[in-house]
Formats: C-alpha cells, structure tokens, sequence
C-alpha cells in the first residue's frame, strides 16, 4: 500500500542530526554546507551517494534513504498532471 504524502528525506534526516550543526555534519559527510541545507529544506533529493554517506555516517542502511527518496519523488510525481498511457502488451 502506498504511503499518502510521504515525507521528503530531509526532515527525517533532520531528525537524525538532532542538535548537530548544519555545518558540522556537512564537514563530516564530506558535502558542503548549502548542499546539506537544501537537501534538510527539501529542495535537493538525497542521491545514491548521499545515502551511501548517510548510511556510514547514521549506522542505516542505504536502502532506507534510497527508499524514502524514491516513495517521495514517486509521490511527487504522481500528483503531476500527465499524459495517460494505455497497455503496452495485450493479455
């Protein structure tokens, strides 16, 4: 089933730096500041080398952010209007 507005990964990852410094974390993942910040304020996507980074850095899996990007951009885009496709293949 389908989550209904599932959150963008960057208030969830906000979550997880808890009282971590913007700056701080984005020294330690190696990225820089406003790369950190526009992924925390949703206007960047967390990509697969973010979530490899997130995953050493957080002790999660790389699926998760992977995961929660792709049912957020999914969810996006589905709210978008676009030009319906019929069955490609007969039954």
């Amino acid at each position: 089933m389908a989550m209904f507005n599932p959150p963008h990964p960057g208030s969830v990852l906000r979550d997880y730096l808890g009282d971590i410094s913007v700056t701080d974390a984005a020294k330690h993942l190696g990225v820089t500041r406003a790369a950190l910040s526009r992924i925390l304020n949703g206007s960047a996507g967390i990509s697969v080398e973010m979530a490899l980074r997130l995953s050493d850095a957080l002790e999660t899996s790389p699926d998760l952010w992977v995961g929660m990007q792709s049912k957020y951009d999914l969810w996006q885009a589905s709210r978008s209007p676009r030009k319906k496709v019929g069955r490609l293949l007969s039954a």
